[in-house]
């Protein structure tokens, strides 16, 4: 983008992108996934910066106040839900904290929620909190391989790091001073920010000659096992005393849809990166992908309606199954056929399909269509013939 465009800002990027400008766009939606209210920030715009501007522009742009505020955690900060009550209003979030030595209610028992990609996570209330919030505990299995692979990977890189420093003690010209070994590790320990406390690191001077002959390391088992059974598990903290637990998760599950659905946006309507020159430019896009989110929504509310509430990448995938065959040839007389066929589609697309009242073969006649093109046929040019032409 251009350098005097006053929307592309530097900004913390979750892609940690810190070479890019950023643009951000904030969306405000009912319960239904719709959206209210939409507006387009700079780049450095912070998410929990200005929740007090958010809240009356959309009373002002909609005539209506919410009910619930859902949120993910970059904006439910302590300020932000103390306002949000303070006019009014539950809210619903991802705690930004983790919960230690808590107890669960005595009401709340072990519940057992579907998601949308068919896996089973756990939700327990948590006794309430003294800051007016309820919890819930939330274990998601698929979630706990996901951190689990990246938790894995953290370490390798730590322990890969501290071998290669530890190498370096008996190689001639390696780093073996005693602070220049420190700072060494230092560096490691800021890279692995999330790894290294669970490390206990121990560096063996030669204090006579002043440099590090070995370095030893090994995992904190307290810590280890705080952090492996922590995998999968977060809070949502609410401030609605809900009798029913599935309704904490349901509620919440709104933000996550939207979310979804507009990371498989971003792709196929190449909303990031973004390439425009001018803001102009780069918020008609952006408004272009708010449109193309109405559409898909409304597809989704006639599919939950009848009992399918598949995301939008699996409706995709499930709709790529079914294409459109060309055949091209040529017959004995010279005339080029051209036939087209669809092919028939999968259960699940014929379920997607009759749902939404399309035709399984959505072509403009029942039939295979089929044409036939003739070859061209050359024209005689008419010629002077010289020897017959009359002399000049």
């Amino acid at each position: 983008m251009k350098k005097s465009s006053t929307l592309a800002q530097y900004g913390r990027s979750k892609e940690k992108r810190s070479d890019a400008k950023l643009v951000v766009l904030s969306l405000a939606i009912n319960e239904l996934g719709f959206v209210k209210y939409s507006s387009i920030h700079e780049g450095n715009f912070a998410d929990s910066s200005d929740i007090t501007t958010v809240l009356d522009n959309l009373v002002l742009n909609t005539g209506q106040s919410p009910k619930t505020v859902v949120m993910d955690a970059g904006i439910a900060t302590a300020e932000n839900l103390k306002v949000i009550r303070e006019k009014g209003y539950h809210y619903v979030c991802v705690s930004r904290e983790r919960l230690k030595d808590y107890g669960y209610a005595s009401q709340g028992e072990l519940v057992e929620v579907e998601t949308k990609s068919g896996k089973i996570i756990t939700l327990k209330k948590v006794k309430p909190a003294n800051n007016g919030s309820y919890y819930y505990e939330i274990n998601s299995p698929e979630k706990a391989l996901k951190e689990q692979s990246m938790k894995t990977s953290f370490e390798q890189k730590f322990e890969a790091n501290l071998e290669i420093a530890k190498a370096a003690l008996s190689k001639r010209g390696g780093t073996k001073k005693i602070n220049k070994v420190h700072e060494r590790i230092g560096r490691y320990k800021e890279q692995a920010s999330s790894t290294h406390g669970r490390y206990k690191i121990e560096v063996i001077e030669d204090k006579e000659r002043g440099v590090a002959t070995d370095i030893t390391w090994e995992k904190i088992e307290e810590k280890e096992q705080y952090k492996q059974e922590s995998l999968g598990r977060y809070f949502l903290q609410t401030s609605m005393d809900m009798e029913e637990t599935p309704n904490v998760w349901h509620v919440y599950n709104i933000i996550r849809e939207v979310e979804a659905t507009f990371r498989t946006l971003k792709t196929d309507l190449d909303l990031r990166p973004i390439y425009h020159k001018n803001d102009e430019s780069t918020k008609a896009h952006l408004h272009l992908g708010i449109l193309a989110y109405w559409l898909v929504n409304t597809i989704r509310c006639h599919l939950k309606a009848q009992g399918i509430r598949w995301s939008w990448s699996e409706i995709l995938r499930i709709a790529s199954t079914q294409t459109f065959i060309t055949t091209k040839g040529q017959n004995t007389a010279g005339a080029h056929i051209q036939t087209r066929k669809c092919s028939e589609p999968s259960e699940d697309l014929k379920l997607i399909q009759q749902k939404l009242g399309i035709r399984p073969r959505p072509t403009r006649i029942e039939s295979n269509e089929k044409s036939v093109a003739q070859k061209e046929k050359l024209k005689k040019i008419k010629t002077l013939n010289r020897s017959t032409s009359p002399p000049i």
